[in-house]
């Protein structure tokens, strides 16, 4: 079974940042690519941003420029820099493998807010 170790998470008012980490207890980590999800109030769950077993970046639009996401395969561990969030931003943080879809973790609740 894997399991999901994430932190970061928080309370920011807009305009803030913060960092979520997430640490996967697979084996060959580096050998898939490694994905943020989020899901707020009511809505599905959408992928934010995934990172390639190259380090390619590709993101949803709505983050683009304010989200960066980043790996580090000897710590099984991928990353999510959020700066300058928004109240839309607001939502429980997931990470995942896209290319294997594993059981979900907890998530980390993220709420921006003045």
């Amino acid at each position: 079974q894997v399991y999901f170790v994430q932190s970061g998470g928080g309370f920011v008012k807009p305009g803030g940042s913060l960092r979520l980490s997430c640490v996967a207890s697979v084996s060959i980590f580096s050998d898939y690519i490694w994905g943020w999800y989020r899901q707020a109030p009511g809505k599905q769950r959408e992928l934010v941003a995934q990172i390639t077993t190259e380090s390619t970046t590709i993101y949803m639009n709505s983050v683009k420029g304010r989200f960066t996401i980043s790996r580090d395969n000897a710590k099984n561990t991928v990353y999510l820099q959020m700066n300058n969030l928004k109240p839309e931003d607001t939502a429980v943080y997931y990470c995942n493998c896209p290319e294997l879809l594993l059981p979900w973790g907890q998530g980390t609740q993220v709420t921006v807010s003045s």
